[in-house]
C-alpha cells in the first residue's frame, strides 16, 4: 500500500515553507509521496486573492524537480467551497488501496473542532500535525504530531513584501518568482 501525505492550501503563492514542510513530513513519515491539493475557496478564509489558474501553475512549478512531489487539482476541477470530507472521500474512492495522511499546520489543528464532519474524517485518514510558531499541537482528535524548525515564512508575508516592492528572494522558488514576474500578479514591482 502506498503511503499518500496530502497538502493542501490556497497556495497564494507556494513558498519554500510549504515544501520544506512537505518534505519533512515525507521522510520523517516515510511516506511514499506528497499530494499537493490547491482549494477552490476553503470554508474558513473570506475570499481566494488570485484565480485559481495562477495558483495551480505556480504549484506545478513549485514541485517540479522533486519526484515525490505531485499536484492534483480536483478541488479545483470540483470549484466551490473546499471541505476535507469530501475530498478525502473522493480520494478514498479513486485510489482505495493508499493510505492517506493528512497534513495539517498547528493553526489547523487548533481548528479541527470546527471543520465539517471532523469525526468521519478521523476514521477515514490520519492526521499530521506539523508545528507552528504560536500555536499548540494539543488536540481531543488522534493526531499524529510532528515538531519541525519552523520557516515563519508565509503567503501573506509575501503577498505584502510583493505589493510594497520588497524583496522576496529566497522565499519562493525561482520557477514562481519568475512566474510572478511575467504575469505582474501581486502588484508586483522590481524591488
Amino acid at each position: 500500500m502506498k503511503k499518500i501525505g496530502i497538502l493542501g492550501g490556497t497556495f497564494n503563492p507556494p513558498h519554500i515553507g510549504h515544501l520544506w514542510i512537505a518534505e519533512e513530513v515525507r521522510i520523517r513519515r516515510q511516506l511514499d509521496e506528497i499530494w499537493f491539493i490547491p482549494t477552490w475557496t476553503p470554508p474558513h478564509k473570506e475570499t481566494v486573492i488570485l484565480d485559481a489558474s495562477h495558483r495551480l501553475k505556480m504549484l506545478q512549478l513549485a514541485v517540479k524537480g522533486n519526484p515525490y512531489f505531485h499536484v492534483n487539482a480536483l478541488e479545483l476541477e470540483r470549484e466551490g467551497t473546499s471541505y476535507t470530507y469530501d475530498t478525502v472521500k473522493e480520494l478514498t474512492v479513486k485510489y482505495p488501496e493508499a493510505v492517506l495522511h493528512f497534513i495539517i499546520g498547528g493553526d489547523m489543528v487548533a481548528y479541527l473542532p470546527k471543520w465539517n464532519r471532523v469525526d468521519d474524517l478521523v476514521n477515514m485518514i490520519h492526521f499530521i500535525g506539523v508545528s507552528r510558531p504560536g500555536y499548540t499541537l494539543d488536540t481531543p482528535y488522534p493526531v499524529d504530531r510532528l515538531e519541525i524548525h519552523p520557516l515563519d515564512v508565509s503567503s501573506t508575508f509575501i503577498r505584502n513584501r510583493l505589493e510594497d516592492g520588497e524583496t522576496v528572494r529566497y522565499l519562493l522558488p525561482d520557477a514562481v518568482m519568475n512566474y510572478i514576474k511575467e504575469n505582474q500578479i501581486y502588484g508586483y514591482r522590481e524591488p
